[in-house]
């Protein structure tokens, strides 16, 4: 993100009112426009260079090229290290890498051994992207990552192989009925999953905890400007166990939201779709239907659901552990990045 990149004068956080859900909706479609994954590297160095003249004071004013610049940094550079997050992992990629892999899982009639394959290839995604977002005060060993991914691929495997045995066995659901739950046992299975491969890739952020920083007052940053150091200079307050808790659990929820509506309005209409005289009748469009609709909620679904909480979470120092009380910044407050 901006932030990361040299110049003790910050860019203003958005264009929109990060306080209220719709402004963080109309934030969240910025970092996760597709668009900016088309800069190149070209594109970004070029981006980065507008921003860090604005951060020297080379330009004084917001301008609708300046803001451009930095949705794709904003978009492209993870905002604890500063370097670039791997292209088919960055959000703005997500709808697009998930594509495939979410019309395999909803393929109509799969068998077992292509459930079991669909969610290996779901959960292998799901942990580089876990990875590749995460808060990164707290590095993770490789061998925790290897832990997480096994026990995420068999929560996953394990939910959706048994339902996918219990729903013919239901027999007070008339064929009708057991066919729409039939399509929603990959949902079952990815939420479940989801929410697990996110505690597990970030455990060790509970463990240990995140770095915390004071809120800045304006008077705060003034002081900064005028001593040529920038607000990322400010040191951290120190690890807490309890906003690694919360940016973890928050998180997790963030991709249940997420993965709710892409897996469950595609199988179901496309279930109604099924039962048209003109699908039955042209079958071979029932495919790029599926890949349409599940892409079009990917992109409906990902910013309100990224938007649930704020990924520059602000909260109380005094809720904290006893060590963070009565050291927040402005108003008592402490922030931390929660991370996607």
């Amino acid at each position: 993100m901006s932030a990361s990149l040299p110049g003790n004068r910050e860019l203003p956080e958005s264009q929109y009112d990060l306080s209220t859900y719709w402004g963080r909706v109309k934030q969240t479609a910025t970092i996760t426009d597709p668009r900016t994954l088309l800069a190149g590297k070209r594109g970004l160095e070029e981006a980065k260079k507008l921003v860090v003249a604005y951060k020297q004071g080379e330009i004084k004013d917001m301008t609708p090229e300046l803001w451009k610049a930095k949705k794709i940094v904003d978009s492209t550079l993870h905002p604890d290290t500063g370097e670039p997050v791997l292209l088919p992992f960055r959000m703005s990629c997500f709808a697009l890498s998930n594509l495939v892999v979410t019309a395999g899982m909803l393929t109509p009639g799969l068998k077992t051994t292509g459930t079991i394959l669909w969610q290996i290839t779901n959960q292998s995604l799901n942990v580089a992207i876990n990875y590749a977002n995460a808060n990164k005060s707290t590095p993770l060993s490789y061998s925790k990552i290897a832990q997480s991914y096994f026990l995420a691929v068999s929560a996953s495997c394990s939910v959706a192989v048994g339902l996918n045995s219990l729903v013919p066995r239901l027999k007070r659901f008339s064929p009708s009925t057991k066919l729409v739950l039939s399509r929603l046992v990959p949902f079952a299975a990815v939420a479940s999953a989801g929410v697990l491969n996110v505690f597990l890739m970030r455990g060790e952020e509970m463990r240990t905890g995140i770095d915390v920083f004071p809120v800045l007052s304006e008077a705060d940053k003034a002081k900064l400007a005028k001593e040529g150091k920038a607000e990322n200079e400010v040191p951290s307050l120190g690890k807490s166990k309890k906003a690694a808790t919360l940016a973890v659990a928050e998180t997790a929820l963030s991709r249940v939201f997420n993965c709710t509506p892409i897996m469950v309005v595609p199988p179901l209409i496309l279930v109604r779709l099924q039962r048209t005289e003109w699908l039955k009748k042209n079958p071979r469009y029932t495919m790029p239907i599926n890949l349409g609709l599940i892409l079009g909620m990917s992109y409906l679904a990902l910013p309100f659901a990224l938007a649930a909480f704020p990924q520059r979470q602000r909260i109380s120092a005094d809720s904290l552990e006893e060590e963070f009380h009565g050291r927040g910044g402005d108003g008592g407050m402490v922030v931390f990045n929660r991370g996607i």
